[in-house]
């Protein structure tokens, strides 16, 4: 058996024995719905923000013929069980982060985001026009899955700490939430990592359960009310420069679609995108005001902590090199990263710090 046969046999078989049949698409008079399972509770800020969106986008674009029924987490599948009950043909589309999945494939990770990597902007260069795209679908198609970004949480903070982060001793047998590659660096440097739902975080940081926790940003953090347990707060993180979030179509789901349809979803999903984009930096600046204002501390981690930081993911990057899929992927979004970089740091760079310099100067 090749490798793509045995990594979907795999994926759809285990999700197949763990689950039940969910609902099936539902045809009336040319209408159509799908299932769609997300990782995350409805109306959770930036991230459900974005699945409704683009959902809300397809119907009016179809004038209803195609059509959603969202199930948020918990309620048909777990959080992180929507790639298997998707891939299995149990739901039709998931929405989530694909770094949830780094069991079934490590390369996922570059698909959400990887410590050091792409800011927002530097995604969408590599996403829809550096090959990103095309080396997801490839991907996603050994587990008869297909995917569109749709989302973006921006420049994710360090996260919510009971306790301030002075050094790399610090980090030792700290229980901390973050999963992804960002999950792993922590881990190399002693920290006791949790990778908990979205909808979980709040109960277990004020249960005690962990002592600290990342999310999304100070918007979406406000929201779940972290500020009511701790007041520290790092603002600037290593983990995810800018975290994007995608449908999961099943594939044959997708097949079955006609080829308006299909491009309905990939202009809606990537118009939900940019709006979602401009939701999470429009809003954080103004909640991280109001954090503050309400007693919340701002700090940044020690410059000796961010070599730590990196070293540490240099390491897990390269641990998975000698997959073929792994390094493409990897070579691919470097790649991209470095060219979109040099312009920036050469044009835009030089702009903001000009900027800056003159604004203060006035």
């Amino acid at each position: 058996m090749d490798r793509r046969s045995f990594l979907r046999t795999s994926a759809v078989g285990g999700a197949a024995a763990a689950s039940t049949t969910l609902a099936a698409p539902l045809y009336a008079q040319g209408n159509r719905e799908l299932t769609l399972v997300t990782s995350v509770p409805d109306g959770f800020a930036i991230f459900d923000d974005a699945a409704q969106l683009a959902i809300d986008y397809i119907a009016a674009m179809t004038d209803g013929q195609l059509t959603f029924n969202k199930n948020s987490a918990g309620t048909l599948v777990g959080a992180f069980e929507v790639f298997d009950a998707v891939s299995s043909g149990q739901a039709d589309v998931y929405h989530s982060a694909e770094y949830y999945f780094l069991n079934q494939h490590p390369a996922f990770a570059f698909m959400t985001s990887v410590p050091f990597g792409m800011t927002s902007q530097e995604m969408a260069n590599w996403y829809y026009r550096r090959g990103g795209q095309e080396m997801h679908d490839e991907l996603s198609s050994l587990f008869g899955l297909k995917p569109l970004m749709c989302g973006m949480t921006a420049m994710q903070p360090g996260g919510w700490f009971n306790t301030e982060i002075n050094s790399v001793e610090d980090l030792q047998g700290l229980r901390f939430r973050m999963p992804g590659q960002g999950g792993q660096v922590l881990g190399r440097l002693g920290a006791s990592v949790q990778n908990i739902p979205g909808g979980e975080i709040y109960q277990a940081l004020s249960s005690g359960q962990i002592d600290g926790a990342e999310w999304i940003g100070p918007y979406a953090d406000e929201r779940m009310g972290f500020q009511e347990v701790t007041n520290t707060y790092y603002a600037a993180g290593f983990h995810e420069p800018g975290s994007a979030l995608h449908f999961g179509f099943n594939q044959e789901i997708w097949e079955s679609l006609t080829p308006t349809q299909q491009q309905v979803c990939k202009v809606a999903t990537e118009a939900a995108h940019a709006q979602n984009t401009a939701l999470s930096l429009a809003e954080n600046g103004a909640a991280l005001a109001r954090l503050q204002s309400g007693g919340v501390q701002v700090r940044q981690f020690p410059d000796d902590v961010w070599d730590a930081f990196g070293t540490a993911a240099a390491e897990v990057r390269e641990e998975n090199m000698g997959d073929e899929i792994y390094a493409n992927i990897a070579n691919s979004y470097f790649e991209s990263l470095r060219e979109s970089a040099g312009w920036y740091e050469i044009a835009d760079g030089e702009y903001q710090r000009q900027r800056n310099r003159v604004n203060n100067a006035g």
